[in-house]
């Protein structure tokens, strides 16, 4: 048995139903699933003894999940919509603070009867930025609605920017004394443009 189990391998190859879940570290945690009815499930070593994801409806998108790479974090955003101004207005009162919390995202299949085949399989770890909310304009007669998002970093960068690392000559001469390759570096960090060896 590897990190996924073989029988969800297996489901995976065919015609499955797949159960998308998140888990944002807050006080207390938020445990959402993308269904429309509540479960009970939790995720392997972060849940252990389980508990019960809420349904957050059908699943419209999910963003590109990257993780820390060279030092460059991606940010992605999770949104719900469609909610009534009024009861928006109320989750963001009660939402409590989600800078730093850690948030992992997990798949299972599910089967015929739409239960768990297996606990959640962590995928992604990231770290929560911040809350936004956007309130589209709306024609004449039609209802109004509020978007609410959750802005999520990978690693544990919660920087509006991506976060790169400078790797210098001093780390590149520790492994490799005489290659030259870092030496322009530092010039290239206050904005100099080094002049690059052509090679023929």
């Amino acid at each position: 048995m590897g990190w996924v189990p073989d029988n969800i391998i297996e489901e995976l190859r065919g015609s499955h139903q797949l159960g998308i879940f998140m888990r944002v570290g807050t006080d207390p945690p938020l445990h959402l699933w993308f269904g429309v009815n509540d479960m009970p499930i939790g995720f392997d070593s972060i849940d252990p003894t389980g508990t019960v994801y809420l349904g957050g409806g059908r699943l419209q998108g999910i963003p590109t999940l990257e993780i820390l790479v060279n030092g460059t974090s991606d940010s992605v955003e999770f949104t719900v919509t469609g909610i009534d101004p009024e009861t928006g207005s109320k989750m963001i009162d009660s939402l409590p603070p989600v800078r730093g919390a850690e948030v992992h995202m997990g798949i299972t299949t599910l089967d015929q009867y739409f239960q768990p085949m297996s606990s959640i399989i962590p995928l992604w770890c990231g770290t929560a930025s911040h809350v936004g909310e956007s309130r589209p304009a709306v024609q004449s007669g039609q209802g109004s609605s509020l978007t609410l998002s959750l802005a999520v970093a990978s690693g544990n960068e919660t920087r509006s920017r991506p976060s790169r690392s400078l790797w210098s000559s001093a780390h590149q001469k520790a492994i490799y004394p005489t290659d030259k390759f870092c030496d322009g570096t530092a010039r290239l960090a206050r904005g100099v443009q080094p002049v690059w060896p052509q090679y023929d």
